[in-house]
């Protein structure tokens, strides 16, 4: 096994477990959501944020997080955004 395929496996691997940890965060914070007892408000004006799309913003983000960090490591380890593409 060549240095460069071991370096892929081991960032493969850690990626892998940055998915599930943030999976397994994700069904938590959905529990603490849907537990989370609010407040009747009888004013109309006031707009609710419902629970999904707090925490669907929250995953997003982390992902994007994520992709911009393997395009940096792409490009610091083959000179390319996207490698193999021209």
């Amino acid at each position: 096994m060549s240095p460069l395929s071991g370096f892929l496996a081991v960032i493969v691997f850690f990626t892998a477990i940055l998915v599930a940890y943030l999976t397994k965060q994700f069904q938590r914070e959905n529990l603490n959501y849907s537990s989370f007892n609010q407040m009747k408000n009888t004013n109309t004006k006031v707009k609710t944020i419902e629970k999904e799309k707090v925490v669907a913003e929250t995953l997003n983000g982390r992902f994007a997080m994520l992709g911009l960090i393997a395009a940096l490591g792409a490009y610091l380890t083959t000179g390319q955004i996207i490698p193999g593409f021209v």
